[in-house]
């Protein structure tokens, strides 16, 4: 096994810790006007912006998810991103956070590595599913 080849089956291996974020009306204000949809009940905190779950994963951990799996951040690209909706996030939502490395591969001499997470509210409901692709250059 080469090791690229090893590296790559090791990041597989990798648990990464789950976190919590409280969604709060401020930070949904804040990206909404980031990203230019002010809608009265984005403005007013009341509901939150479909993509808003980007700022549960930016804030909420500790570190990049790049960092915890060791990849070379000055070679990371961001790849894709989707959200798959089971329930409504809502202002005041304590929502914890379960990644895991869904998929790992080497394509075009670069290493594709899938998370899937989980996010889950207060209720023990699973409200979201995102899916993101994180690529490291060699």
């Amino acid at each position: 096994m080469s090791n690229l080849s090893a590296t790559l089956e090791n990041i597989k291996k990798i648990k990464i810790d789950p976190f919590t974020y409280t969604v709060e009306k401020g930070k949904i204000r804040e990206f909404a006007s980031a990203i230019g949809d002010e809608k009265e009940e984005y403005m007013n905190g009341e509901i939150i912006p479909p993509t808003f779950p980007t700022v549960i994963e930016f804030w909420g951990g500790k570190s990049s998810s790049s960092q915890s799996l060791g990849l070379n951040i000055s070679k990371v690209l961001h790849g894709e991103q989707a959200f798959e909706y089971l329930g409504d996030i809502n202002p005041g939502d304590e929502i914890t956070v379960y990644s895991t490395v869904e998929d790992v591969y080497t394509k075009a001499s670069m290493n594709f590595v899938v998370l899937k997470k989980e996010f889950v509210n207060q209720n023990n409901e699973t409200v979201l599913i995102g899916r993101s692709t994180i690529i490291e250059r060699h």
